[in-house]
């Protein structure tokens, strides 16, 4: 998967082997063989792809755009997948967002939304604490 993920980072973001070699401090030909899957990069030039990119270095090695049918999202950005509306219109929040958010059972969340963007789902205690904030 990395080497699927860099040759398409790297072409979404319109940047030759040559160009992005230089961003990170290696030969064309190293970058190349990343490419190739011949060798793999060390962490610290993992991070700093990653950081290139704008993309969390767990996705820019293990994102599998197969599972989706999406790109590498931003960093901080996310796709879970799909769920399916319950016929009491509950919904299942996939266990990755629940890890990631801390959501646990017992959790108060709030639901928003826009009718034009869709449905938006925040833990309560953070969004009085942001409430708070603005006086």
């Amino acid at each position: 998967m990395f080497k699927d993920n860099l040759i398409s980072l790297r072409k979404m973001n319109k940047l030759s082997q040559e160009e992005l070699a230089d961003k990170i401090g290696v030969s064309r030909q190293t970058l190349s063989k990343y490419e190739t899957g011949e060798s793999l990069p060390d962490i610290d030039k993992c991070r700093e792809l990653a950081e290139v990119f704008g993309v969390s270095l767990d996705d820019l090695v293990n994102y599998d755009s197969r599972e989706t049918g999406l790109r590498i999202p931003p960093k901080g950005k996310h796709m879970f997948g799909i769920v399916k509306v319950g016929d009491k219109g509950q919904i299942v929040i996939p266990a990755k967002a629940r890890k990631i958010f801390d959501i646990k059972p017992g959790d108060n969340l709030v639901v928003l939304g826009d009718e034009g963007q869709g449905i938006a789902i925040v833990k309560e205690k953070g969004l009085l604490a942001m409430l708070s904030q603005v006086h």
